[in-house]
């Protein structure tokens, strides 16, 4: 077989131990082997304070506040001008989510309500286009937004469902909650991106029946078939102008840094100037649509709002639940981009407490469900914040990424898959499900990886003591007699069965190259268990059955015994536990593949 030694056996066993080929003095001249180590067993009340400390409490989280005078200054400057992008933006998501104007005012002003310093300190946190988008669809599903009332209530129910979830999921997940993916919802992201901006041709054509599907030709039949008499020219002149001016200050603002403040200010002159120019030659008697009045005052309370009882308690759960994941993505992937730009670390436990906490306090005080802002997350770096403080003050990342693409494609095609099937289902069918297309493909292959480890053999590279992948490393040399497998994953009651059987398959797919080549059998099977981060009794159990299939399978004695090479402290421990340590012998559990290797190998030229 390829890569397998073919030296003559005292040669090889001269290459591997370092020592003469003979066996009958073998243990005299091997050198000192170190053991594997027992892991002394701490208390159960210890393990668990230094869990808790770990997880909630392992940084200090009023450090950044220590040197007020080096934050403040710049915490005030970016949140006055995230403020002035917040107004117009706040306004035209509330529309999204088929919402009065105030309620996206407030959703920014709610972040007074919470302990700014859990969150993470280049978020800004307001309501965003995906997730009011996603929300609007999702509500006017089930109750018409004419029904202004129970619409209303609804989404209050929704938000606190979705500040629930993400508040459960700091508790239920931890360990994962900081390592969403962001790039499995690019699909999705891009797919929204274009929804919203199709969305948009209604208030900028000046259409006033359109359709409330969110599918591309849904959209563009109802954007067609008001083409004749429709379509309003004074609104679409307006829009149009002000519209080149947003892109030409973006522009500006990417080209030359010091105008950063450019384009975020250009929003709100455009609101100005827009409603000073509409209130002068009023335009809203010529069939151009204006806000109209905005009620003032600060969050209102609206705990007796939100459903506790009746049909609409369900609805809003699978509802909040839906747009609080998507909100909880959005937030986690823009904190871990701006905490690698400034070089810290993002508490992912932190974020989706503080978030959570934010949404339940949101939806008792009248606000829908907010998160981190893409856009206005850039501003408040650019503006230079150094600590969540500029969120308080305040009370240009595409979504489109054709890089971001042909990266999943080269990198990984499992990926292109759900990010293709997201954007498609997005932009031809819904949001809703374009979201379902992402999530099913993305837990199917969670499903595929965890039940299906990737298992390796391993060979011994030349002129060192080193064992690598033979597929990976064609150089490397399989040990005659003895069979070096590496598990690439823990081993669980999901893959403990099929690792078992693979391990054995390979076995016999050894066994019989060996006897087709006339060359030694296989006598120890030793397992690299350096990657197993952890074991469970279904696990030890298909370890007891594989050993005990060795046992059946070997015609003498010491035939194809099963040996272990440098198994973790968790593994170890449990392997202790469950008497498995005795049952192979401790003499089988070697620190490293080199160490097992030195002693078995000897052993392979006795008769």
């Amino acid at each position: 077989m390829s890569g397998r030694v073919v030296e003559e056996l005292g040669a090889r066993v001269m290459d591997i131990t370092g020592g003469a080929p003979s066996s009958h003095h073998h243990s005299e001249s091997l050198p000192y082997v170190q053991k594997v180590g027992k892991p002394r067993r701490q208390k159960l009340w210890t393990e668990i304070a230094a869990t808790l400390k770990e997880t909630f409490f392992h940084d200090d989280p009023l450090r950044p506040f220590k040197r007020p005078n080096k934050v403040a200054k710049g915490d005030l400057i970016a949140g006055l001008t995230i403020a002035s992008l917040c107004i117009p933006q706040d306004i035209g998501y509330a529309k999204l989510a088929n919402l009065a104007p105030q309620y996206g005012l407030l959703a920014s002003f709610r972040r007074l309500c919470m302990l700014s310093w859990v969150a993470q300190r280049d978020i800004a946190i307001g309501p965003v286009a995906v997730v009011s988008l996603l929300l609007g669809t999702l509500l006017q599903n089930e109750i018409d937004p004419s029904n202004k009332e129970e619409y209303l209530r609804l989404a209050f129910t929704a938000t606190f469902f979705a500040g629930i979830t993400q508040a459960t999921l700091a508790t239920l997940m931890v360990g994962v909650r900081a390592n969403f993916d962001p790039i499995r919802y690019w699909g999705f992201m891009a797919g929204a991106a274009i929804t919203i901006s199709l969305q948009q041709l209604k208030g900028l054509l000046g259409i006033k029946k359109f359709t409330k599907k969110t599918d591309v030709v849904s959209v563009m039949r109802s954007v067609f078939t008001a083409a004749h008499h429709g379509w309003n020219w004074q609104t679409i002149l307006i829009g149009v102008s002000f519209l080149a001016f947003i892109l030409i200050a973006k522009y500006i603002g990417k080209k030359k840094r010091k105008y950063f403040w450019l384009p975020a200010i250009a929003p709100l002159i455009s609101v100005i100037i827009s409603t000073f120019f509409v209130y002068i030659t009023h335009a809203e008697k010529h069939g151009v649509q204006i806000v109209n009045h905005i009620t003032k005052g600060v969050n209102p309370s609206s705990v007796n709002q939100i459903y506790f009882t009746g049909n609409y308690l369900v609805k809003g759960f699978r509802i909040g639940v839906v747009a609080g994941m998507i909100a909880l993505t959005e937030a986690i992937a823009i904190g871990r981009t701006f905490a690698a730009m400034k070089d810290y670390q993002v508490d992912g436990n932190k974020e989706m407490v503080a978030l959570g906490t934010m949404n339940v306090i949101g939806s008792m005080t009248s606000c829908y469900v907010a998160t981190g802002s893409f856009s206005r997350s850039a501003v408040n770096f650019m503006a230079g914040c150094n600590t969540a403080v500029s969120n308080i003050v305040m009370s240009l990342v595409d979504l489109i990424n054709i890089e971001a693409v042909i990266l999943i494609w080269k990198v990984d095609k499992f990926d292109f898959v759900a990010c293709m099937g997201a954007f498609f289902g997005v932009v031809f069918v819904s949001v809703e499900i374009g979201l379902l297309i992402a999530v099913t493909i993305s837990f199917a292959k969670i499903l595929l990886q965890v039940t299906r480890p990737r298992t390796a053999l391993l060979g011994k590279l030349p002129r060192t003591t080193v064992y690598r992948n033979i597929q990976q490393y064609p150089e490397a040399m399989q040990v005659p007699g003895i069979l070096i497998v590496r598990v690439d994953s823990a081993i669980y009651f999901s893959n403990s069965n099929y690792i078992k059987e693979r391990i054995l398959r390979w076995l016999v797919d050894e066994e019989e190259q060996l006897t087709k080549n006339s060359q030694p059998k296989i006598q120890y099977l030793i397992a690299e268990m350096s990657p197993v981060t952890d074991i469970d009794t279904s696990g030890i159990h298909a370890l007891e059955e594989l050993h005990r299939s060795l046992s059946k399978r070997g015609t003498f004695s010491f035939v194809e015994q099963l040996v272990l090479a440098n198994p973790g402290q968790v593994v170890i421990d449990k392997l202790h536990a469950s008497s498995f340590a005795d049952l192979i012998g401790e003499d089988k559990i070697f620190l490293t593949v080199a160490d097992a290797v030195l002693t078995c190998a000897p052993k392979t030229n006795e008769p």
